[in-house]
């Protein structure tokens, strides 16, 4: 008879562990708290428009191509990508770049700012293409159980080349003086939830799956990879249960014997989280099952919450692209209120999405579907619909400025998503919406480990543990966290 392994959430990482267990003959259920799969890349649908809620950017497409190979798939059996070109707009202060899909295009931009900065971009992504190679391809493929682990002797042989002593920033500067192109060069590692300075060089990896991998848009919304891998998991075989949401871990003999949910108990052999760590141990397990305290949390560097808006037009929105990234106020002031003095920003850098712009299907003819997107501090207090209509009319006047349209007269939707409803929706810890910030000291053996330390059959997956956040990580983090319940059963 086979094993039974439930798993809490259907997000990205969700999935991908319910994929490779059912892969092996496992019995699996997967218990989701809301309507549909996805976690935070859930859909919304309203008046026309179509949304995806959470991640907008696909990056590192090999990435994906490996996850549906290991099950006999390719990405194009499910879903059809474009690659975006330009890949997306930076608007400065008093200009706005389009930063090309080809890379000689980019280097030629690079040295119209700065001469010679065209064979530095060379070698800086020569470097960070061995990293990619090392990082994506190996690294994070671990477990992050033991420092043997890493008793590799390519990861040896190389760790000085892969820099994780040195800050991206500090790494940058080596490279490129110009503000625009420092600043340019250092957008990616936002996404791991950390400053620059605080990030480690290694992360120079994400320069590459930004300028050699591309950016892509998957036909129909991030969403598609969603559907994607849940039908995926149902030709598997996978028993999905969805407005059910966990209350109970039930231990006895220090096992992981049932999952108690709202609506039902199930036996298990093996339970894998991939709701909020802090949730999971806090809330579905008494305190002698907890691997780590409160304070150890509170410790913990998190990456940002956001403040999202989800707006329908009535017209089109000319003089946009599909990503557009304003950078048109001081990135210092507003990084430190999100990192340092952890505050409501005063003059917030922010994120536009026009996926319309690409995809018909996603808004009205005539219209225009936004979605606009501002890091903000986890943990903050204030979350109110005053602050919220204060922010929104903030960046919709600057959308207003530099696109010289008009958009409070045309805005026929909207909606908007902060911390109280990461919180609500997700259990959240503090509203974070990336999980913990990448930092050195949040690396690899020094995240929360994968693997219960109190109880023996239960495991985690997702963006608080091995390897990170983000969605390429989750779908990794699914299948490391699969792997390692296999090895322990095996070896019984």
């Amino acid at each position: 008879m086979s094993k039974k392994v439930t798993i809490i959430g259907a997000g990205f990482a969700g999935l991908s562990a319910a994929a490779f267990m059912a892969k092996e003959g496992w019995q699996v259920t997967v218990i989701e708290k809301n309507a549909t799969a996805g976690g935070r890349a859930r859909q919304l649908k309203a008046e026309g428009f179509t949304f995806d809620m959470g991640p907008s950017w696909y990056w590192m497409p090999d990435v994906f191509e490996r996850y549906f190979q290991q099950f006999g798939k390719r990405v194009r059996d499910y879903y059809t990508l474009t690659r975006l070109d330009p890949s997306y707009r930076v608007y400065w202060p008093n200009s706005q770049t389009d930063i090309p899909a080809n890379y000689e295009s980019l280097k030629a931009w690079f040295d119209s700012i700065e001469k010679g900065s065209g064979v530095q971009l060379d070698t800086y992504l020569k470097e960070a293409a061995h990293k990619y190679s090392i990082g994506i391809q190996q690294l994070v493929y671990k477990p992050g159980q033991s420092l043997s682990e890493f008793m590799d002797w390519e990861v040896i042989k190389n760790v000085f080349r892969l820099d994780v002593f040195t800050s991206i920033k500090r790494h940058i500067a080596k490279y490129f003086k110009h503000p625009k192109l420092q600043q340019l060069m250092e957008f990616p590692v936002l996404f791991l939830g950390a400053l620059p300075k605080d990030t480690p060089a290694l992360y120079s990896l994400m320069n590459y799956a930004d300028i050699k991998g591309g950016t892509w848009y998957p036909e129909g919304g991030m969403y598609s990879i969603v559907s994607a891998m849940q039908r995926l998991a149902e030709e598997l075989g996978v028993c999905f249960q969805f407005n059910e949401e966990a209350k109970e871990i039930v231990i006895e003999k220090g096992k992981a014997k049932r999952l108690v949910t709202d609506k039902d108990s199930y036996n298990t052999d093996v339970i894998i989280s991939g709701a909020d760590y802090h949730f999971t141990e806090s809330q579905l397990l008494t305190a002698p099952y907890r691997s780590y305290t409160e304070a150890y949390w509170n410790k913990k560097v998190l990456a940002p919450s956001c403040l999202i808006y989800y707006v329908g037009l009535n017209k089109k929105l000319p003089g946009v692209l599909h990503h557009n990234l304003f950078f048109d106020v001081p990135f210092e002031q507003h990084a430190g209120q999100i990192y340092t003095n952890k505050q409501w920003p005063t003059e917030p850098l922010f994120y536009l999405s026009v996926t319309s712009k690409t995809d018909g299907r996603v808004a009205p003819a005539e219209g225009e579907n936004l979605f606009i997107l501002i890091p903000i501090a986890a943990g903050l207090e204030g979350d109110t619909e005053t602050i919220r209509e204060h922010y929104f009319h903030q960046v919709l006047t600057r959308i207003e400025k530099r696109t010289g349209q008009s958009l409070h007269n045309h805005i026929i939707y909207k909606k908007s998503y902060s911390v109280s409803d990461f919180k609500n929706d997700y259990h959240s810890f503090k509203g974070n919406a990336y999980g913990l910030a990448n930092t050195l000291l949040q690396t690899a053996i020094l995240k929360p480990s994968c693997q219960s330390k109190k109880v023996k059959n239960l495991f985690y997956t997702g963006q608080f543990t091995v390897p990170g956040p983000g969605v390429p990580p989750s779908l990794i983090s699914g299948e490391v966290v699969s792997k390692q319940v296999i090895k322990l059963f095996k070896e019984r």
